[in-house]
């Protein structure tokens, strides 16, 4: 971006870098453009993190469609974030990195869309923090959106997901080395927040199926002890603690009604076809969200995926995510 963004906080980033992938080719007519939104962790590598949704014999084929999946703001993944050197200072923010708003990676979003000169799209669709991106963005820009699909998100982000969010950053702040600004600062705190978010991303029947200790005489070193710190170890080597404090920030401001007179009148601004999905145990973003965004979205349809995966399942049901937009595009061409 070659112009400073102002920040909804009234700070300034001087210069915004934003990497994004594209994969297939605009038709002629230029309305086949499916723009995806990712979650907290994700990159805009869709293909990779989103299989059996996205990729060549899926719903969503390059061979027929133009995706494009831009890393937010305040990531690790190549846009601009908390390890990204100051262009003036040549040093990095770290902990002193400003707080970013869900409508602050609207903003990005929006400024590369225009780069990329598109004046529709045909479906924009998004999952947890995707989703509040995607929602945040129709209700911005209504006209621009012909098909909108939301996923296990929410019009605003609930008390309980903050309260889960916060209790993650306070186990990173606990960890002293978060404050030595080094790319490396605050891995272990960094590790218990990822095992304590991993309580809210699945739900206690995918744990009771998959890390219940068949030896019952055992006393220490259970399976889901291990499946813990497994885990947490996974995102220290892939993430860092820096942007994962800005982006749980990012998704605690979320709330579509905020000085636009409440959500139902926010939500009634949006005119694209909206297909809201939610997850019957979801503990994150429990389906009362979803419906709540369905009410107040004018004609949305709304589908429940029976799932034991928790959260998780917006990424692993990809078989019942494809019936539901399989029926929802019928009908949306029908109508």
């Amino acid at each position: 971006m070659p112009r400073p963004l102002r920040l909804e906080s009234g700070t300034t980033l001087p210069r915004v870098e934003v990497t994004y992938h594209t994969y297939g080719r605009l038709n002629a007519a230029r309305d086949n453009v499916v723009w995806v939104c990712h979650a907290l962790t994700a990159n805009a590598d869709v293909l990779s993190w989103w299989p059996g949704l996205f990729g060549a014999g899926c719903h969503f084929d390059p061979a027929d469609w133009f995706i494009v999946c831009a890393n937010v703001l305040g990531s690790c993944y190549g846009s601009t974030g908390p390890l990204t050197p100051d262009p003036l200072t040549e040093h990095a923010a770290y902990q002193h990195f400003p707080l970013l708003t869900i409508r602050d990676m609207v903003a990005a979003h929006e400024a590369l869309r225009e780069h990329l000169a598109l004046t529709s799209v045909h479906t924009l669709i998004g999952g947890s923090l995707g989703g509040q991106q995607a929602v945040e963005w129709a209700v911005q820009r209504p006209e621009l959106f012909e098909h909108l699909v939301l996923l296990a998100t929410s019009a605003r982000h609930s008390a309980w997901g903050i309260a889960f969010n916060e209790a993650q950053r306070l186990a990173i702040f606990a960890d002293p080395t978060y404050e030595t600004a080094t790319p490396a600062g605050g891995a272990a705190g960094l590790r218990a927040a990822r095992a304590v978010a991993l309580l809210s991303y699945r739900s206690p029947d995918a744990y009771d199926r998959t890390q219940t200790d068949p030896d019952e005489s055992k006393l220490d070193d259970y399976l889901a002890s291990s499946y813990q710190r497994y885990q947490g170890d996974k995102l220290v080597a892939r993430f860092n603690a820096y942007s994962y404090v800005t982006l749980s920030r990012a998704m605690d401001s979320h709330h579509v009604g905020r000085r636009r007179g409440g959500i139902a009148a926010a939500l009634g601004r949006i005119r694209a076809r909206t297909l809201v999905v939610g997850i019957s145990s979801d503990v994150l973003f429990p389906p009362q969200e979803q419906q709540l965004l369905a009410r107040h979205i004018r004609g949305a349809r709304y589908a429940e995926m029976d799932s034991h995966y928790g959260h998780d399942g917006f990424l692993i049901e990809t078989a019942q995510i494809t019936h539901f937009l399989e029926r929802f595009y019928v009908q949306s061409y029908v109508h």
